[in-house]
């Protein structure tokens, strides 16, 4: 965008003058808060936004979502950004008819992206690895804009028609290998970047669960069961059963299946998505596949085990997910890093050593200790790499060893992160 909003630059004074005794971390927040509006949004002719990821050209309904959450707030007294967020609600949506199971879309219907992949991509779609947050995060983002906006015009005959794509996918995904036409291979790619057994992945049993192909950081399951997408879609259902209920929706058997989804999914995380850990009792895990195999890990991006509170899945003091935090934050999980220039979540998508910012400002969100929240936040300003902006993953032993120099994703999440720390008084 040419124009930033004026709510936007009095919004960043405002924060910005409370940080003042820490330069480098008001440079950092002076940098992040606009960033997606700086550099990743267009305005389309008709109206709707699109929003690049960053220094890949095209949109993941995910990481859309994810960029602008921090904006969330201006949208009760400022009709641009509500028109701003609006549109990208809207783009989603159209997306997510045009394909269900693709994860990232291009601008037009111009063929770019994964041109080799089986099977062949539409023209809109840019990447179709299927993932469950994909279709989870436009539907949050619709549910906090009527919230805060106190707009609900969004909640139309498309908003309706898409939600019930996306049921009815899930429902679909609860049977895989009985009822699902999803398959995807990548040739001559990393193991994680393609499915296996043709396409369809390794085999799982019946949960009330639903499955996932890849992982909210694009890298395939090893089983199909993603316990933090199976939370956050638990989450997004009882939001799409709220927004209709409030409209007077009077489909009593679409809203009797969310229910009835819902419950089996919860049933299936309960039942099938922990499992007793010799050191820290009870854990979710982070994949299954139903016939008791488990993945004991977690993973950098959002959804994971570490945001199921951010996300409203849990509460932050859940035994459950306290004994998890414990072992997510351990060398005991296989993706937590340790080295000169720090500790934190990395995961197998980038480098090994290296810790993902997303995964620190998620650690900070979700801390209810004042001193670890002001540690995280020093961890954050001391390895930007002088760059003035946050990474995707950054060498624990050398943080101007970093992916992703462009990423507003991290961005937008280190400044929600920070503007949390203020509105807590910790900074």
């Amino acid at each position: 965008m040419k124009n930033i909003p004026k709510s936007v630059t009095e919004h960043i004074d405002e924060v910005a003058k409370k940080l003042a005794k820490n330069p480098k971390l008001e440079k950092l927040y002076r940098n992040c808060y606009p960033n997606t509006l700086e550099t990743t949004a267009e305005i389309m002719p008709d109206g709707s936004t699109f929003l690049y990821t960053g220094d890949i050209p095209a949109m993941w309904l995910r990481d859309s979502t994810a960029q602008v959450t921090h904006y969330l707030p201006l949208t009760k007294d400022d009709p641009e950004i509500r028109s701003i967020i609006r549109g990208l609600i809207v783009r989603q949506l159209a997306c997510i008819r045009i394909d269900p199971y693709a994860n990232a879309f291009n601008i037009e219907s111009n063929g770019h992206g994964h041109t080799e992949d089986v099977p062949k991509n539409d023209p809109w779609v840019w990447e179709r690895k299927y993932e469950i947050d994909s279709l989870c995060y436009p539907f949050r983002l619709a549910y906090l804009y009527c919230k805060q906006s106190g707009d609900t015009s969004i909640i139309d005959e498309d908003f309706i028609s898409t939600a019930k794509t996306v049921v009815d996918l899930w429902i679909t995904e609860q049977h895989h290998f009985e009822k699902s036409p999803y398959t995807f291979q990548r040739f001559n790619t990393r193991w994680i970047d393609t499915l296996h057994n043709g396409g369809k992945g390794y085999p799982v049993n019946f949960t009330g669960m639903t499955w996932s192909g890849f992982r909210p950081s694009d890298d395939s399951c090893t089983f199909g069961y993603l316990i933090a997408s199976n939370m956050f879609a638990s989450v997004v259902l009882k939001y799409i059963d709220e927004l209709l209920t409030e409209q007077g929706f009077d489909d009593e058997e679409f809203l009797k299946k969310i229910r009835s989804l819902r419950e089996e999914i919860e049933y299936g995380i309960r039942t099938y998505g922990t499992c007793l850990h010799p050191k820290y009792g009870r854990i979710f895990a982070c994949e299954t596949d139903g016939f008791g195999n488990y993945v004991l890990a977690d993973d950098a991006n959002v959804p994971s085990l570490l945001s199921a509170p951010y996300l409203g899945y849990c509460d932050v003091n859940d035994p459950v997910y306290l004994n998890t935090r414990k072992f997510i934050l351990s060398s005991d999980n296989p993706f937590f890093f340790s080295g000169k220039e720090g500790a934190g979540v990395g995961s197998p998508h980038t480098p090994k050593n290296f810790i993902w910012h997303i995964a620190l400002s998620m650690q900070g969100l979700t801390s209810t200790d004042p001193e670890e929240i002001k540690a995280l936040i020093d961890l954050l300003v001391a390895t930007d790499a002088d760059t003035g902006y946050m990474h995707e993953g950054f060498n624990a032993d050398d943080a101007s060893d970093f992916t992703r120099p462009w990423f507003a994703w991290s961005n937008s999440i280190f400044a929600e992160f920070i503007e949390s720390a203020l509105e807590n008084g910790i900074i």
